[in-house]
């Protein structure tokens, strides 16, 4: 069985709780062992990934940050970003990104379920891209 380690950073805390809800209702679908290791922001992300890339098979990183008047957003997000990518190629990893990036409220609940949208759910597809990583092997054609 995969052992899977979600990473939430519970900042918006009712955005990040539909995030994890969808993610580790389908791993667990699927049979995989979730745990979960909450943060306070996505910038820490990374680091609780990191100190813990021994111990899972997969990581799904999951928050939300909303763009203000100042670069804060920018820097947060590029920052963030580039480390999960980092880790996950230093370390043979799949690390979905469920993080959601958005200019306003509105969007984050529509990319997190809270509200009536046709945009996909950013937990669920962060997790079922990790699933696919673990899944699907090289084929021989």
């Amino acid at each position: 069985m995969k052992q899977i380690l979600i990473v939430n950073a519970n900042y918006y805390d009712n955005i990040s709780k539909n995030l994890v809800s969808s993610s580790k209702k389908i791993l667990v679908n699927n049979k995989m062992k979730v745990n979960i290791f909450n943060v306070p922001g996505v910038f820490e992300i990374p680091i609780a990934i990191k100190k813990n890339i021994k111990k899972f098979d997969a990581f799904i990183a999951l928050g939300c940050v909303i763009k203000g008047k100042t670069p804060h957003f920018d820097f947060i997000c590029k920052s963030t970003f580039d480390s999960i990518l980092n880790l996950s190629i230093s370390h043979n990893k799949p690390i979905g990104n469920g993080i959601i990036t958005a200019f306003n409220i509105k969007q984050a609940k529509e990319r997190c379920g809270l509200a009536r949208s046709n945009k996909p759910n950013k937990g669920l597809e962060a997790a079922k891209a990790v699933m696919s990583i673990l899944n699907n092997g090289p084929k021989k054609i």
